[in-house]
């Protein structure tokens, strides 16, 4: 059962983390700065989530 409710969580981060490398990609092409593709909507979902953890350990 557990895998189950792991299943959708999976699926949404393979699909953000395609969405947020053709980000990446199209910035090496544009020969932006390394940071552009993190100031994008995909990449501000991934900072979001990698700030989630950090919130909960320090102001929960």
């Amino acid at each position: 059962m557990t895998i189950l409710k792991a299943i959708p969580v999976l699926v949404a981060a393979f699909f953000l983390g395609n969405w947020f490398l053709s980000e990446v990609r199209k910035a090496k092409i544009a020969g932006k700065p390394w940071y552009a593709p993190y100031l994008t909507v995909p990449g501000i979902l991934i900072l979001i989530v990698f700030m989630i953890p950090v919130y909960l350990r320090f102001f929960h």
